[in-house]
């Protein structure tokens, strides 16, 4: 039971200050004054919200996750971190692959289906943003120097980033 309320306190701190930040989203007025804001503006309400409720109702006695569950999603979080700062200098596909493998091998441990999944997954992700939806600024593959890497990688390692 404190468990939910401490956990719904945080919620509602980080909606709150969620909230602050998109109402200092700069607009031009082509897009209008309240277009671009609105869509964080309603995560930022519904979860502060779904705090509200975790804090005033909380469970009477919540069944935590097994230690290993708590593992897998510090792998999870670890893999996206890496994933993001890794897709520019890379390029779509092959961070997109790896990432989608050890996600899909966290599912199911099969090696073999997890590597189909990601290089599926990445492959098809790429021709649906470039070509269907004609998202022209996604690049397949870079081949990276030393020195980019170096520079996107930094970014996760606290006091050496940019």
């Amino acid at each position: 039971m404190a468990s939910d309320r401490i956990f719904g306190l945080i919620v509602l701190i980080t909606a709150v200050a969620y909230i602050a930040a998109a109402t200092q989203i700069q607009t031009n007025m082509f897009s209008g004054e309240f277009l671009p804001k609105l869509f964080p503006l309603l995560i930022g309400g519904v979860a502060a919200l779904s705090s509200l409720v975790l804090l005033f109702k909380p469970d009477p006695d919540p069944d935590w996750p097994a230690a290993r569950t708590w593992g897998n999603l510090l792998v999870a979080i670890v893999v996206l971190a890496i994933y993001a700062v890794m897709i520019t200098p890379l390029g779509f596909i092959l961070p997109t692959a790896i990432t989608a493998t050890i996600l899909s091998y966290q599912i199911s441990p099969n090696a073999k289906h997890a590597l189909l999944s990601g290089v599926g997954l990445a492959i098809g992700l790429f021709v649906i943003f470039k070509y269907l939806l004609l998202l022209g600024n996604i690049v397949a593959y870079r081949i990276p120097t030393p020195a980019k890497l170096w520079d996107a990688f930094s970014i996760l390692i606290p006091f050496v980033g940019h």
